[in-house]
């Protein structure tokens, strides 16, 4: 029977299957009418008989935590109308929303000088043209920008990635470029070893760099500040109502330059917090399940241990010397 009918009802167990579209209030029904236990079967992929693509709501790559966390966050009540006016604010305000917009912008603007450093790598023209026409070029061409932003010269790098190996048996030349561009990516001293070489706004998301129409730029600069200060913002009232999570990460340093790159360090957590959703005390929440996520979780847990050295009076850690240009790649 559906959750709306299980109302009321109490049985020895329950059985549950979960999708991306179940609400919060369905789910929290579901899981409460066993009085011995309570199951739930998540629905990480559903085919649809009637279409050749895959059902709405389901990625390629989710797990059941993902959907769940989906779930979670899709609430089903009806809400006031200040309810919900303030919804609708926070949630466009995020820096989930903004930083989806920012995205989307710069993949745009930035396309034309992807297919023209695909088309120079040195792949031959057949092979070039099926990367471009991918899926996986969208993949490709954010991981780029984010090589660029931690200071890879990727006019350099695409080349020599490219010519690492050969695509013999490669089905998908752009799903196989992405792979070993996120291996380069991976490495822990991957791009600038110094701060200022790196172009990461609210030390998370890459910043779209290269030539663009003067509207796309102050477009992307609009939504850049108000990442920023969104997490300012964010870290300004957690101190005010002593969240948990903020309180983990130490006392704010008296005198004022420590203090200020203290603030620094927790809005980068701040910002990861709100752009993957993490409401609970744990600083990171979840341990990140996608590439991308998980690479924006290493750069949030650095911040959070430089915050609590900074609390200490440490000084904190320094990245290792590595040499101006970026590292050989190897095992491509």
């Amino acid at each position: 029977m559906t959750a709306y009918r299980a109302q009321g009802i109490t049985t020895d167990t329950a059985h549950a299957v979960i999708e991306a579209g179940t609400t919060r209030e369905n789910l929290y029904v579901a899981m409460t009418r066993g009085r011995a236990s309570n199951t739930a079967y998540v629905v990480t992929s559903r085919p649809d008989d009637n279409h050749s693509a895959r059902h709405p709501g389901n990625r390629e790559d989710a797990t059941a935590r993902d959907v769940l966390m989906g779930v979670l966050g899709h609430v089903g009540a009806e809400l006031s109308a200040h309810e919900t006016l303030a919804s609708e604010q926070e949630s466009w305000g995020s820096i989930a929303q903004l930083a989806a917009e920012y995205e989307t912008i710069a993949s745009a603007a930035q396309r034309p000088r992807w297919t023209n450093l695909v088309h120079a790598c040195g792949l031959p023209d057949a092979l070039a043209e099926a990367a471009i026409a991918s899926d996986a070029f969208g993949a490709l061409t954010a991981g780029l920008r984010r090589a660029e932003a931690l200071g890879h010269n990727v006019d350099a790098l695409l080349p020599r990635i490219a010519s690492a190996r050969g695509f013999e048996d490669a089905q998908d030349a752009a799903a196989v470029l992405h792979e070993r561009l996120e291996r380069v990516l991976a490495q822990p001293s991957s791009g600038s070893s110094r701060g200022s070489g790196r172009r990461l706004i609210a030390g998370l998301i890459p910043a779209a760099m290269g030539e663009m129409d003067a509207e796309t730029r102050r477009a992307l600069d609009e939504r850049a500040h108000l990442i920023e200060q969104r997490a300012s913002k964010l870290v300004e009232a957690a101190l005010a109502s002593r969240e948990n999570w903020i309180a983990s990460l130490g006392r704010i340093p008296v005198d004022a330059a420590s203090a200020g790159a203290w603030r620094r360090q927790a809005s980068i957590v701040a910002a990861y917090r709100d752009r993957y959703g993490v409401f609970e005390d744990d600083v990171l929440g979840a341990p990140a399940t996608l590439s991308n996520q998980r690479m924006e979780a290493a750069a949030a847990a650095a911040a959070r241990d430089r915050a609590r050295w900074l609390s200490r009076g440490a000084p904190p850690a320094q990245p290792q010397p590595t040499p101006g240009r970026s590292r050989p790649v190897h095992s491509l």
